[in-house]
């Protein structure tokens, strides 16, 4: 339909009102008029490709895009826009071009520096992002999104000297910016000022309470510390805050995960229980020990004395503990993870960080000093696994000691002589990273294969613990429990001191 005010301004007026109202083809007739009439007007052109871009028609919108920028430069929405939709293209190149003609007609904009570098580190060119952040520094010194990239490249690098200036740049222009402190919290923790990252972590949650990522690196300082009473009244806060109302799930939920919560609110008799909800049993802290230690210093001298480190405890837990133990595992809402080997994962963020694993994690360094002399609880998690697990790949930890132990009954283990851990005599590779000694498990077979090394299945029993050298690759053996809730296989770890010494991962 041809508008009754045949000049541009009309056409233009009419298809702006026509995008209004979502009527995009519509409103594509009418410029598409107007770009025959004045071809080199910015306005007609940019709007031209927004309407194609909302068609869908990606390519020719680009073209018209660009061709609005080119006109008209001064305009940063209609570079955005450009930018915007050769990225829908999947166009890094033309990105890169149209990023690099923006900075040829406009070098003293310090943002389309750094939105260069910030495609840059998206296609892995780091070197060339990082110098695209310092010339948009230099464009203006005062442009904080820049000192924050630098500072996390920096962090990446391992340059945590470097790192640090950046955010603290960060915050003499920002002073309650909540993720500078927190950024400044994970450096100043790499580096080993424990105090200087709870300061830091302390002050992103008084800017901004509900940081979860702040809550949960707080309660990491305050464990290596040595306060893990403190550190788990941290975690649980996390979990309250992030569960404690109804919380849907979020994505598609694992099969397994399904089955166990059927079974989990049958067996509190509560089949309409929304599980995603946080809610505890038990978990109190004990007024006996948790910890037998039968024969400890006997446990204590097999360490010092096994090569490659590896002794096994029996009657680990006392039984008030262990009932205690199990009951909590049992009826709390706490098993949040899903894997694919068919099993799910309690963390301390989850609700898995109830005053009794703190007196647990407490008493089991004081019992075996010889074990645990400097090395604080870093982490823990509990795996529960269902019918058909594959259990555990092959793996190696990042911390220096590692407990592992299991509560379910003997009674649900059908092959007493497996169901347990298998561990290696070999240690990973001190210049292997966390992704490659954790995850990589091809390399971790070639390189055991290649260096001869030997296992040992340590078979399952209840309240049996493993403590062994975290560097040593192990596996879950096979495992074929009974069925039912009560059955499930529920093994937990904890983790004590740095991988090397006082080597810190990110």
């Amino acid at each position: 339909m041809v508008p009754d005010d045949s000049g541009i301004a009309g056409l233009m007026r009419d298809a702006v009102a026509r995008l209004r109202a979502r009527q995009f083809a519509q409103a594509e007739l009418l410029l598409r008029q107007a770009s025959a009439r004045q071809p080199s007007n910015p306005d007609v052109q940019y709007a031209l490709g927004v309407a194609l871009a909302r068609q869908g028609k990606l390519a020719e919108a680009a073209s018209h895009l660009e061709e609005a920028v080119r006109t008209a430069p001064g305009n940063p929405d209609h570079w955005k826009t450009a930018l915007d939709v050769l990225k829908a293209l999947g166009d890094q190149e033309g990105q890169a071009r149209l990023h690099r003609e923006r900075i040829g007609l406009q070098p003293g904009n310090a943002v389309a520096h750094h939105r260069y570098g910030n495609l840059l580190r998206e296609i892995n060119r780091l070197g060339e992002a990082e110098a695209a952040w310092r010339a948009a520094l230099a464009a203006d010194p005062n442009f904080a999104p820049a000192h924050t990239n630098l500072g996390v490249a920096a962090k990446l690098r391992g340059d945590l000297k470097g790192a640090e200036q950046s955010f603290r740049a960060v915050l003499a222009l920002a002073p309650e910016s909540a993720a500078a402190h927190r950024n400044l919290g994970t450096v100043l923790e790499q580096t080993g000022d424990l105090a200087g990252a709870e300061r830091a972590y302390r002050r992103t949650l008084a800017i901004e309470p509900d940081d979860p990522d702040a809550r949960r690196y707080l309660g990491g300082v305050l464990c290596e510390q040595g306060r893990l009473a403190e550190a788990f009244g941290i975690f649980m806060e996390h979990a309250r805050r992030r569960y404690g109302a109804v919380a849907p799930p979020a994505g598609p939920v694992a099969e397994h995960k399904r089955a166990h919560d059927r079974e989990q609110q049958a067996w509190l008799g509560d089949p309409g229980r929304d599980l995603n909800r946080l809610s505890i049993m038990g978990g109190e802290r004990l007024a006996g020990s948790t910890i037998n230690r039968p024969e400890g210093q006997a446990t204590e001298n097999l360490w010092k004395a096994s090569h490659p480190p590896v002794v096994v405890v029996d009657d680990f837990l006392t039984p008030a503990a262990l009932e205690a133990l199990r009951r909590f595992c049992l009826g709390s809402t706490i098993w949040r993870e899903s894997f694919p080997g068919g099993y799910l994962g309690a963390l301390p963020e989850h609700g898995f960080a109830v005053p009794l694993l703190a007196q647990l994690g407490e008493e089991l360094a004081a019992s075996y000093p010889g074990i645990f002399a400097g090395h604080p609880l870093l982490q823990l998690w509990a795996f529960k696994y269902g019918k058909t697990p594959t259990g555990i790949r092959l793996h190696a930890d990042f911390a220096a000691v590692n407990v592992n132990f299991w509560i379910t009954p003997d009674r649900a283990n059908r092959d007493p002589d497996r169901g347990g851990l298998v561990i290696w005599d070999k240690a990973a590779p001190q210049d292997w990273d966390f992704e490659k000694y954790n995850n990589d498990e091809g390399a971790i077979r070639s390189f055991l294969k290649q260096s001869g090394a030997k296992s040992t299945a340590v078979p399952y029993r209840e309240n049996r613990a493993v403590i062994f050298d975290s560097d040593l690759f192990h596996e879950t053996d096979k495992i074929d429990f009974a069925e039912g809730y009560e059955n499930r296989r529920i093994n937990i770890t904890l983790l004590y001191g740095w991988r090397g010494g006082a080597k810190r991962t990110d």
